[in-house]
């Protein structure tokens, strides 16, 4: 059950920030197996100025097309897991037209105590939900 927030510069259509979400979302599908309707993205835009990503030290230089991705799930997926993930969104985002200097990913772990889909309940935790295997 993973949340995304997705964070981009002003300028995009509709059509394609449906895309770019929808694009993250087949990934997360593809790579960790979790339910179609795990569906839970934020996406919000920014007027230029309000999102700063610079390189890093890794060379190259980011346009105002950069995604800003947090995705945050519960813990215990391996390395590898995360790195087939990263490459997937990469990958799905290229074919929107998205170049891959331009996709920044953070990823944050939690466990199954740390949700609540309503009601102020830890769904969870309560047994409403089960916890979803990695």
């Amino acid at each position: 059950m993973p949340l995304v927030r997705i964070d981009v510069n002003q300028g995009r259509n509709r059509g394609d920030l449906q895309k770019l979400s929808r694009g993250i979302h087949d990934a997360i599908l593809a790579e960790y197996g979790i339910p179609e309707r795990d569906y839970f993205h934020i996406l919000t835009e920014h007027p230029e100025g309000q999102i700063f990503a610079q390189d890093a030290g890794l060379g190259f230089e980011r346009t105002n097309g950069v995604v800003m991705i947090q995705i945050f799930t519960q813990g215990g997926r391996s390395q590898d897991a995360k790195q087939r993930l990263f490459a997937a969104v990469a990958g799905k985002l290229a074919e929107a037209g998205i170049a891959g200097e331009d996709v920044f990913i953070g990823y944050v772990e939690n466990t199954a105590g740390d949700w609540s889909f309503g009601f102020g309940r830890a769904q969870y935790v309560t047994g409403e939900l089960a916890v979803p295997r990695k």
